[in-house]
């Protein structure tokens, strides 16, 4: 598992630290024929030996290093299939983990991957999935009712009220877990103070009421099921 560890740092430091933009404009220009797809590819070898400290353990710095390299090439070339971006770069960097974790573990992969399966906590996970796209959901069931009578003007990101819902969510269940309801409480102030001024100056009792409503719901329902786990 050390060893795991440190291969995630050194791919998080030659991905996202050692990696200027400007290398990542010139790879998505330039493809496979761009130099700093192999300046990348090299770094993170030697960022791997580095890290392992062992001159033994080449052929699984080796090994990883071929699989970034595909997978790099494999997103350069399928980007422009998505137009939602983030989809790309998070099956990225899941595939370098992927790799990762077969190499460290490729001695006892499937024993090992069964023990971790096992100790899961799966309460955790269910109320951790029911918090994002379900609670979600389950609102917009709720406030569909209310939504078709506000009406405004103001203009939005595209989903974004959703996104920020389900981060509230997430945090007000982790500090559940962690037994920390007084943060809860700050998060609810610190939403309030944000959403004060917008409402002020609209004045709209009926958006002002809407937006209370999916508030406490919202909250509602990530304690409520922060609550089912640790009971």
């Amino acid at each position: 598992m050390l060893i795991f560890i440190k291969l995630i740092l050194a791919h998080l430091i030659g991905d996202f630290i050692l990696q200027p933009i400007k290398w990542v404009i010139h790879k998505q220009s330039h493809k496979i024929a761009s130099k700093y797809l192999y300046i990348h590819v090299i770094l993170h070898f030697a960022l791997y030996m580095f890290f392992l400290w062992d001159l033994s353990s080449w052929k699984i710095a080796l090994i990883i290093t071929i699989g970034h390299y595909f997978i790099d090439l494999l997103k350069l070339y399928t980007d422009l299939l998505f137009k939602n971006k983030s989809i790309p770069f998070f099956i990225d960097q899941a595939l370098h983990i992927v790799i990762i974790y077969g190499c460290v573990f490729y001695d006892n992969l499937y024993e090992h991957t069964l023990t971790l399966f096992r100790n899961l906590d799966w309460s955790l996970i269910t109320a951790i999935v029911f918090v994002t796209y379900p609670a979600s959901i389950i609102m917009g069931v709720i406030l569909e009712g209310m939504s078709n009578q506000i009406e405004t003007d103001h203009k939005s990101l595209p989903n974004a009220g959703k996104y920020i819902g389900i981060i509230e969510r997430l945090f007000v269940l982790i500090f559940i877990v962690i037994g920390r309801w007084e943060v809860i409480g700050l998060l609810i102030a610190a939403k309030s103070v944000f959403r004060f001024n917008d409402l002020k100056e609209r004045n709209n009792r009926k958006l002002t009421e809407y937006i209370l409503i999916g508030t406490l719901v919202s909250f509602g329902l990530a304690i409520l099921a922060g609550l089912l786990y640790i009971s």
